[in-house]
Order: C-alpha cells, then sequence, then structure tokens
C-alpha cells in the first residue's frame, strides 16, 4: 500500500526548488576551500613549463587549460552525485521533496560550477593578457565554456547514477575524462595531433571546442568545413547529453 502524498502539479514548474538547491549546494562547495584553492594547480604547472619550454605554445595551453578546467568541473559534479546518493543517502529525500528531479540536477550542477569559477577566471584573466581577444572571439569563447560545462555537467551526472558502488565508478570516470580532456589536442594545437585523427578530435566537445575558441582568437586556423564539423558536433553532442541526463534524472527519482 503507497503512503505518499503526490505533489500536486498544479503550480510546480520543471524546475521547482532550482535556486534553493543551487544555494544548498554552493555552501557545501565552499566548505572544500583547500579543494577550490587546488583546483587548478596541474594546469598552472604545465602552464609554467610551457612558457619556460615551449613559450610559443603558451597561447594554446592557456585556452585549452581554461576549457580543461571547465571539464573536469563534470568530475566533481559526478563525485558529488555519487557521495549524495551512495555514502549520504540523502538522493532520495530529494527526490521525495518538492523538488524537481530537473531542478536537483541542474541545481547541483550550477552550485559546483560557482563554487570553482573563482580560479577558472584567474585562469581567463592570464589568457585575455597573453591573448588579444576581440569582442567576437570572448563571446566565442564563454558560448563554447557554456557548452562545455553542460556536456560535462550532464555526462558526470550520469555516470554517478550507473554504479551502486563508489568504487565502481573510478575507473570508467577516469577513462572518460582521459579520452575526452587529456588525450585529444585540448593542450596542444590540433596541428599536431595526427592529420588522418583531426576530424575525430574536431568532433569531440573539447578538443573541438578549444578548436573554435582558438579559431576565433586568431592563433589556430580552421577550414570552413573544419568549423562547421567542430561547432554541429559541440551543439549536438551538448543538446543530446543534456537531454539524456534530465531524462535519467526523472527516471531515477520514479525508481527510488
Amino acid at each position: 500500500m503507497n503512503l505518499e502524498t503526490p505533489m500536486p502539479a498544479v503550480g510546480r514548474s520543471r524546475w521547482t526548488g532550482l535556486g534553493a538547491f543551487i544555494g544548498t549546494e554552493l555552501r557545501v562547495q565552499l566548505h572544500e576551500g583547500l579543494a577550490i584553492a587546488t583546483s587548478i594547480v596541474v594546469q598552472a604547472v604545465f602552464l609554467v613549463f610551457v612558457a619556460v619550454l615551449a613559450q610559443g605554445y603558451l597561447p594554446f595551453t592557456l585556452v585549452g587549460a581554461i576549457v580543461f578546467s571547465v571539464f573536469t568541473i563534470g568530475q566533481r559534479i559526478q563525485n558529488e552525485a555519487a557521495w549524495i546518493r551512495i555514502d549520504h543517502k540523502l538522493h532520495e529525500l530529494y527526490h521525495a521533496s518538492p523538488m524537481t528531479p530537473g531542478a536537483y540536477f541542474l541545481g547541483l550542477s550550477v552550485g559546483v560550477l560557482l563554487a570553482y569559477v573563482g580560479p577558472i577566471l584567474v585562469l581567463v584573466a592570464a589568457a585575455v593578457y597573453f591573448i588579444a581577444f576581440t569582442a567576437a572571439a570572448a563571446l566565442v569563447l564563454v558560448a563554447v565554456l557554456a557548452a562545455e560545462f553542460i556536456f560535462t555537467a550532464s555526462v558526470g551526472y550520469m555516470i554517478s547514477t550507473w554504479f551502486r558502488d563508489m568504487r565502481s565508478i573510478w575507473p570508467y570516470s577516469t577513462l572518460f575524462f582521459n579520452l575526452f580532456g587529456v588525450l585529444p589536442p585540448v593542450f596542444y594545437p590540433l596541428g599536431l595531433f595526427p592529420v588522418s585523427l583531426q576530424p575525430v578530435a574536431l568532433l569531440l566537445p573539447t578538443s573541438g571546442g578549444t578548436a573554435l575558441a582558438e579559431r576565433a582568437a586568431g592563433i589556430l586556423p580552421l577550414t570552413t568545413g573544419e568549423i562547421l564539423l567542430a561547432s554541429i558536433s559541440l551543439v549536438v553532442s551538448t543538446g543530446a547529453a543534456f537531454i539524456g541526463a534530465v531524462y535519467w534524472a526523472r527516471r531515477i527519482s520514479r525508481e527510488r
């Protein structure tokens, strides 16, 4: 016998509870000051090495470091969502509240982003200092970063729901973030990637988005076909990932 009182649909929007959960998750994340402060240490060390050993590649590394930093937010979202569901056992409590599943996913993601945006802005300031960004190039970079965030947050959240044990998540998540964020030409120019594999790199949201931002900044030449390939792939993969995450959030909320 089901004794739950269903939440009335009247007056309940698709994103009910979004603002409150963004604030909740932001406050939770801000308690991890050390993690936030050290979130770009790897990127910073790599930038120092490039500046000393291969200064000509510094603009590419700066843009790649920004994109990669936004991309790694997905891993933090995955970790947080998994801890809430598996260790803290709060997942069912959240879904039993008036907050909608979509608001839970988006609130979690935006809360983590706001907590870690400070170090990313440091990298952005460095890129603006070393690269002559026009207004149009800055808009392209912002659009690319928004797409990267939506893609990585969506994929990170979905990965967090596929397993029942925390230890089972790490190998798959590490494989995903290495294949998308480390191996492709994110920190280095597309021209250094094997020519036969460059179309594949442009299909990936990370390296394709990085190439678009570098093209807009005037540091990477791309043909019209390459721009179209990277742009269409970025839009399609971002949209598909977001729709998948929202659908998956609703599905697992019904399975509580």
